[in-house]
């Protein structure tokens, strides 16, 4: 297992790369997520095209395996710089992480502490962020696709220092496994200050 950072234009290689994981880690509860190239195509276009988009990959030989990707709020789109904007935020004060995406055989292994620890890093390391910040999909305790298993992330983030901000919310479209269209998804954030 290695870990490499791309900022910039050098994700462009790995665009294919993160598009495959998403598509299969977002499968699972509780995103749900019925992947398609296309979608992926247009979701990604904002980290191929900001030139302080920033990818770290996680490898295993040669194979991509996991994947976390960050970028200026003020690069992202308006449902996500939105929430921000309307509180009394500066966007452009603000970093924000795409996603986490690991396969299940190599989570338990720091990997995702990694992935934070990297991205926030690079954050402080372009110097006009005050914070970091990431959104995550909110689904009713009693979803019928929820596993009797299901652990929520809240508490590894909070160990982390990312608090949740309720007040901070937007909607994401995408397609549930088993719908046949598109559905808005409601998000809410969690931030941390960088110090």
């Amino acid at each position: 297992m290695h870990i490499v950072v791309r900022q910039g234009p050098e994700i462009g290689p790995h665009i294919d790369d993160l598009a495959r994981l998403r598509i299969e880690v977002f499968r699972a509860f509780p995103y749900l997520y019925e992947g398609s190239p296309d979608y992926e195509q247009t979701y990604l276009s904002t980290y191929a095209s900001a030139p302080e988009s920033l990818f770290v990959l996680a490898f295993d030989g040669e194979t991509v395996v996991g994947a976390s990707t960050g970028v200026p709020m003020d690069r992202e789109t308006e449902a996500f710089r939105k929430p921000f904007a309307e509180s009394g935020r500066d966007p452009a004060r603000i970093f924000y992480f795409g996603e986490s995406v690991l396969l299940a055989a190599y989570r338990g292994r720091g990997i995702g502490v990694r992935f934070f620890e990297e991205r926030e890093a690079y954050a402080r390391r372009l110097g006009r962020f005050d914070h970091c910040c990431f959104c995550a999909v909110e689904r009713p305790a009693d979803h019928p696709l929820r596993p009797a298993d299901y652990v929520p992330l809240d508490a590894f983030w909070n160990r982390r220092g990312y608090v949740h901000q309720p007040q901070l919310r937007t909607e994401f479209s995408w397609r549930d496994i088993g719908e046949d269209k598109e559905s808005a998804k409601p998000m809410s954030f969690w931030m941390k200050e960088l110090r």
